[in-house]
């Protein structure tokens, strides 16, 4: 699903020139569910960022389901992140002044689906995440969990082949950070590779392979963690 051949991404800022990923060979195969760790500053975020195609890197390769991805426009890029990728955020990033229902649809919108599709799209994906009785609240008057339960159900409403799911606990209290976890096992169980992004352990364990960066490079690929 995912092969990266040193990938290697800097940033300049003035005469400063800053070396963030540096050579990473990673191979995510289709239907797993893996976690990236590592420090603040290892990379985490930029190799999400490319693995997402929301960034470019300078050399190397990154193949996405056999797709050689380099060198995209935006347009293409946004058209390949529309079929293939899912994004969860620690934020949530749902529109406030949306129901849930309609922060659900959105995806399918940017598709061209008709209203009646997409209205019934959203009511099935937040029957799956146990929010069908939500569909017409709007964020502020949901908990945190809720939010991420509908952020979750907005990035499988377009059936995703690989979900990034960046910090998707860290707002989250322990109780709803592992409901929130069993939700993408089962999501994953469903065929769905999912690469999440995290800094907890425990949100690790819940993985099938922990993926650990250090200072840009992959320091350990098929790290095991005990069970939480």
């Amino acid at each position: 699903m995912v092969s990266l051949e040193k990938i290697d991404k800097s940033y300049v800022t003035g005469s400063h020139r800053l070396h963030v990923l540096k050579a990473v060979d990673l191979e995510i195969e289709s239907g797993e569910m893996a976690a990236v760790m590592g420090a603040s500053g290892s990379g985490k975020s930029t190799l999400m960022n490319i693995l997402g195609l929301l960034d470019n890197y300078d050399g190397g390769s990154y193949r996405l389901d056999g797709q050689l991805m380099r060198d995209l426009s935006e347009t293409r890029a946004a058209v390949l992140r529309r079929q293939l990728i899912g994004f969860v955020f620690q934020s949530f990033n749902l529109i406030p002044f949306k129901t849930a229902a309609e922060n659900v649809a959105l995806p399918l919108y940017y598709q061209g689906l008709g209203r009646r599709r997409r209205q019934a799209a959203a009511l099935e994906y937040l029957e799956r995440v146990g929010l069908r009785d939500w569909a017409t609240h709007r964020p502020s008057e949901m908990s945190g969990g809720q939010q991420q339960r509908v952020a979750i159900a907005r990035a499988l409403v377009a059936r995703p082949k690989l979900l990034l799911a960046d910090e998707p606990t860290g707002a989250l209290d322990s109780e709803t950070s592992h409901e929130i976890m069993e939700l993408l096992q089962q999501v994953n169980r469903e065929g769905v590779t999912v690469l999440v992004v995290t800094h907890e352990r425990d949100v690790a364990a819940m993985t099938r392979r922990v993926i650990r960066l250090k200072d840009g490079r992959v320091e350990d690929a098929h790290a095991r963690l005990p069970d939480a």
